[in-house]
C-alpha cells in the first residue's frame, strides 16, 4: 500500500511537471503557427471576444505528461499498454479533427460521420479486448451491490456504446477554462483510489494505478495553463484523448456502471445535448438556453468561474459517492 502510495506520488509529479515545464515552449511554438481556437457562431458572444484565437490543441501537451510520466513508473502491463494506446487512439480522431479546423482552416474539421467511425473502430478494439483481457471479462460491478453482473455476448455491443458516449461526454465537457482539465482531474483520481483498493486483491489493478494518476497529475499540470483566463486550450486532440483513457480504466476495472455517477457531469453534458436537440425538433422550442449544460448557466448569468467551481464541487461529492458504492 505504501509503495503503491509512493510511486502514485511520484507519477502525479513527473506527469505534471513535464506538461508545467512543457507550456511555456509549447504555447508560444503554436501562436507562431496560427494554431488558434475557432469559436461556434452559435456559443456564447462573450467567448468571440475573450476566447477566438488563443492556442489550442494543448492535449497534445497531457498525452505526453501521462506517456512519459506512466515510462518512468516502469510498468508495461497490459492494462497499461492497452490504456495509453486508447488513449493515442482517441487522441488521434482528435488531433485530425482540430488539425483540419486550425491548420486547413475548415471550421467544422473531420464531418460527424468521420469521427463516429474512427470512435466506433476504437471502441470495438477496447471493448473486444476487455471482453477477452480484462480481469473479470464480460462481468460488470454493480454499484452498491456485491454483484458481479454477467453479460455475456451482449458485453461487446454494452461497452462499445458506453465507450462512444464517454468519450464524447468528456469532449463536450471541453467548453470553459479549466471545467474539463479540473473535472477529469477528479474523475481520474478517484479512480485512481478505487484501482489501487483492488490492487491489494490482484496485482493487474497496479497498472490502472498507474495511468489514472499519471493522467490526473497532467490535468494538474495543464490547469496551470489552462484555468481562467486560459492561455491554451485542450482542443478535440486532449479532450478525446482524455475520454479514450477514461474508458479503458472503466473497461479495465469492470466499472462500466460506476462511471456514470463518477462522471456524472459528462453524461449531464451529453444528455442536455440529446435532449435540447430532439425537442428542438420536434417542437422548434429550447429546453435550454443554450446546450452543452455550462453554458446553459453562463446564459443564466453565472460567471465562467463559477460554473467551473460549482461543476468541480459537484465532481467531487459524485467522486466520493462513486468510490463509496464499490
Amino acid at each position: 500500500m505504501n509503495e503503491n502510495f509512493n510511486i502514485v506520488i511520484r507519477v502525479i509529479l513527473v506527469s505534471s511537471l513535464i506538461v508545467i515545464l512543457l507550456g511555456p515552449l509549447v504555447i508560444p511554438f503554436l501562436k507562431r503557427l496560427k494554431i488558434g481556437q475557432s469559436i461556434r457562431e452559435e456559443g456564447p458572444k462573450s467567448h468571440i471576444a475573450t476566447k477566438s484565437g488563443t492556442p489550442t490543441m494543448g492535449g497534445l501537451l497531457i498525452i505526453l505528461g501521462t506517456i512519459i510520466a506512466t515510462i518512468t513508473s516502469g510498468n508495461f502491463s497490459k492494462e497499461v499498454i492497452v490504456s495509453i494506446l486508447s488513449m493515442l487512439s482517441f487522441g488521434l480522431v482528435g488531433f485530425l479533427d482540430d488539425y483540419i479546423k486550425v491548420v486547413l482552416k475548415r471550421n467544422l474539421g473531420l464531418k460527424a460521420y468521420q469521427k463516429i467511425i474512427g470512435q466506433l473502430i476504437f471502441a470495438v478494439l477496447l471493448a473486444v479486448y476487455g471482453a477477452k483481457h480484462s480481469v473479470d471479462g464480460t462481468k460488470l460491478i454493480i454499484p452498491f451491490t456485491n454483484i458481479h453482473l454477467e453479460l455475456g455476448i451482449f458485453y461487446i455491443p454494452f461497452a462499445v456504446f458506453a465507450i462512444v458516449g464517454i468519450v464524447n461526454g468528456v469532449n463536450l465537457t471541453d467548453g470553459l477554462d479549466g471545467l474539463n482539465s479540473g473535472v477529469t482531474l477528479i474523475v481520474m483520481s478517484a479512480f485512481a483510489l478505487i484501482a489501487n483498493s483492488f490492487s491489494m486483491f490482484d496485482s493487474s489493478y497496479n497498472g490502472i494505478v498507474i495511468v489514472s494518476a499519471a493522467t490526473a497529475g497532467a490535468c494538474l499540470g495543464f490547469l496551470r495553463y489552462n484555468a481562467h483566463p486560459a492561455k491554451i486550450f485542450m482542443g478535440d486532440t486532449g479532450s478525446l484523448a482524455l475520454g479514450g483513457m477514461l474508458a479503458a480504466v472503466a473497461i479495465n476495472t469492470s466499472l462500466i456502471f460506476v462511471l456514470p455517477i463518477i462522471g456524472g457531469i459528462y453524461i449531464a453534458e451529453i444528455l442536455s445535448v440529446i435532449i435540447q436537440v430532439s425537442y428542438y425538433k420536434k417542437t422548434k422550442k429550447r429546453v435550454f438556453k443554450m446546450a452543452p449544460i455550462h453554458h446553459h448557466f453562463e446564459m443564466c448569468g453565472w460567471k465562467e468561474t463559477k460554473v467551473v467551481a460549482v461543476f468541480w464541487l459537484a465532481t467531487v461529492i459524485l467522486a466520493f459517492i462513486g468510490i463509496y458504492s464499490v
